[in-house]
Formats: structure tokens, sequence, C-alpha cells
């Protein structure tokens, strides 16, 4: 088990308590719950299924901490619900991802982790140069691909928990991109509920 869990279960079970915290969209759906642990059976034959190997904090995090609920935006969404997605390259245009429904090794797979509405999407990498990092970006290629620079999922988890401690909202998770930054339309947009 990470080091960090016995931390994170704490600052979790605070939360619903501290004066001043934040008040994010789609806190209601979760109420800071999680649900039951995942099994490490059950997550082996997820990667077995899907042919690709889960990042070992977000691993162990749903086996030791809980398989879904409480966390940014709508929350976690369960294993068996979790969809792998490819991105798409749409020439010198923005990129968007579009359901990998038969995923090969050839190409970078991210797993679709969080619910966040519409067709905003927040994903983990899976292979490729991104693996274990936080993205968030649009199905439709609308804005995107906003990478976090949390190193995995535990310290992202831990920062949207910090986050919600100091009474910030779900933007100040810092998922946007330099790119992103110097444009303050498209900023507006990745940023609006």
């Amino acid at each position: 088990m990470d080091s960090r869990i016995p931390r994170l279960r704490r600052k979790l079970a605070r939360i619903p308590y501290t004066p001043g915290r934040s008040h994010s969209f789609g806190e209601e759906r979760h109420e800071f719950r999680l649900g039951p642990r995942l099994s490490a059976a059950r997550a082996d034959a997820f990667e077995a299924e899907h042919d690709v190997e889960l990042p070992q904090p977000y691993r162990d995090f749903l086996t030791t901490m809980g398989g879904s609920g409480a966390s940014a935006y709508y929350g976690l969404i369960p294993l068996q619900d979790c969809t792998l997605f490819t991105m798409d390259s749409r020439g010198a245009g923005p990129r968007g991802f579009s359901r990998a429904y038969r995923p090969t090794r050839r190409g970078d797979l991210f797993l679709h982790v969080i619910e966040r509405g519409c067709s905003d999407l927040v994903l983990m990498g899976i292979t490729g140069p991104l693996t274990g990092r936080m993205l968030i970006g649009s199905a439709d290629g609308f804005w995107g691909p906003n990478v976090s620079s949390a190193p995995d999922f535990l310290a992202w988890y831990e920062r949207w928990l910090d986050h919600m401690a100091a009474g910030q909202d779900n933007r100040a998770l810092k998922l946007t991109s330099p790119r992103l930054r110097a444009h303050p339309m498209r900023q507006r947009l990745a940023h609006s509920p």
C-alpha cells in the first residue's frame, strides 16, 4: 500500500466538517463518501480484459480506499464502468478523445476515471509518456487536453482535498496547460461548469 493512503483517508474524513471548505459542483452526488474497495482480483480481471496495467497509485487507491465516489466533480467512476480512450489527431486543430473499442498498444490509452459531465472527460494516462498522469479534455476536441502537474493519481487527489479544505473550487486543481493559459477565452471555456 502506498504510504500516502492513510493521510488521504484522514483528509477525506475531515472535508465535510471543515469550516469554510469549498462547495464545488458535483459533491451532492458523492457527498464525500467512497464506495466499497475493489478487490485485487477485480482489478486483475479489468487489466486482463483490457490488456492494460493500471498505474499503481490508482490501483492502490481503488483497493485500499474505495472503488468509486468522492473525488473532484461528480466523483470517481467504478472501475467496471470506466472507458478507455485514445487521443484523436485532427491536423493542426484541437485534439479530442475517442473511445478505444479495440485498444492496441500502438497508441496512447487513457482511462475515463472521474465524471465531469457533458462531453468533458477526466482521464488518466494508461500507456505512453503520460502514464499515471491526470488529464482533462473534451470528447469533441473543443478544448484541451490539459495535463495536471501532479505526478500521479494520489498526488492529484490530495491536491483536490487540500483545495477543498482551503475553500477553492475545482478550477484550482491547476489542470491547465501552459498553452491554454496564454489564451484567456479558451481558459474561460475550459473552466466553465
